[in-house]
C-alpha cells in the first residue's frame, strides 16, 4: 500500500470518527432534554459503533491509527518510520479538524467556534493518561472501541484519549467540545500515556507472545 493511499485511510478515518463524536453529540444534547447522562450514553454508543466500523474498513489499508499518539507510539517501537509518522499525525490532525467542520455542516452551526467547555484538572489529566495509555496497550489487538466506550464513562475527562480529536474538539462549542486553553495539557499528557504503555508492554509482553487474541502487543515491533 502506497503512502499516499494510507494517508488518504487515515484522513477519511479521522474525519469519520470526529464527524461522529461531535455530530452525534449535538443530537444527543438536543434529544436528551437536559439529561447529561442520557446524552453521554447516546454519544458513547455512536463513538463505539464508528470505531468498529472504521477500524475493520480501514485497519487494512493504513492500520487505522487515526490517532497521533498511535502513530508516535509505532514510530517508537520502529514499525513505522518517523518520517511516515510525522506524515501520519499531520493529517490525522488536519482530517479531524475537518470532521468537526462537517458535524457542524450538518447540524447548522458555525462550522467553526471556540469551545468554552472547560476540562481542566488533575482529575482530567490522571483521567486522560489512563485512557490513553489503556488506548495504547491494547491498540495491537481487536479491542480499542471496546476499551473507548468504557473508558467513556469509568473517567473524568469521558475518555479523549487522541491529540487530533482534541485538537478538533476545540473547535466545537457543543456538548464534547474543550475550551483551547485545555488542549495542550490534554495532549501532553496523552502522549506521556502512550510513552507508558509502550514500556509497560515490553515489560509485559515478551517478543512473540500472544495478546488476548491472535493479534500481537506493542511488544512484538519493538525490536523490528
Amino acid at each position: 500500500m502506497t503512502i499516499a493511499k494510507r494517508l488518504v485511510a487515515e484522513g477519511l478515518g479521522s474525519a469519520l470518527l470526529v464527524a461522529t463524536v461531535v455530530g452525534s453529540g449535538v443530537m444527543a444534547e438536543r434529544l436528551a432534554g437536559g439529561n447529561v447522562a442520557i446524552a453521554l450514553l447516546a454519544n458513547t454508543g455512536a463513538t463505539v459503533a464508528i470505531l468498529f466500523v472504521l477500524i475493520a474498513l480501514l485497519g487494512p489499508s493504513s492500520g487505522a491509527h487515526f490517532n497521533p499518539a498511535v502513530s508516535l507510539t509505532m514510530a517508537w517501537a520502529r514499525r513505522l518510520p518517523w518520517p511516515e509518522a510525522f506524515a501520519y499525525v499531520f493529517v490525522q490532525c488536519v482530517s479531524a479538524i475537518v470532521g468537526t467542520v462537517l458535524a457542524h455542516a450538518m447540524f447548522e452551526l458555525p462550522l467553526l467556534s471556540a469551545s468554552t467547555h472547560v476540562r481542566s484538572g488533575l482529575a482530567q489529566y490522571v483521567s486522560e493518561f489512563v485512557a490513553t495509555f489503556g488506548l495504547v496497550l491494547i491498540v495491537r489487538t481487536s479491542m480499542v472501541a471496546a476499551w473507548i466506550g468504557a473508558a467513556y464513562w469509568f473517567t473524568a475527562s469521558t475518555s479523549f484519549a487522541n491529540p487530533a480529536v482534541t485538537l478538533a474538539r476545540s473547535f466545537t462549542d457543543t456538548f464534547s467540545g474543550i475550551r483551547p486553553a485545555d488542549v495542550l495539557p490534554f495532549i501532553l499528557v496523552q502522549v506521556t500515556g502512550a510513552a507508558a504503555a509502550l514500556f509497560t508492554s515490553r515489560f509485559l509482553f515478551p517478543v512473540g507472545h500472544s495478546v488476548a487474541t491472535s493479534e500481537r502487543s506493542l511488544a512484538d515491533f519493538s525490536d523490528a
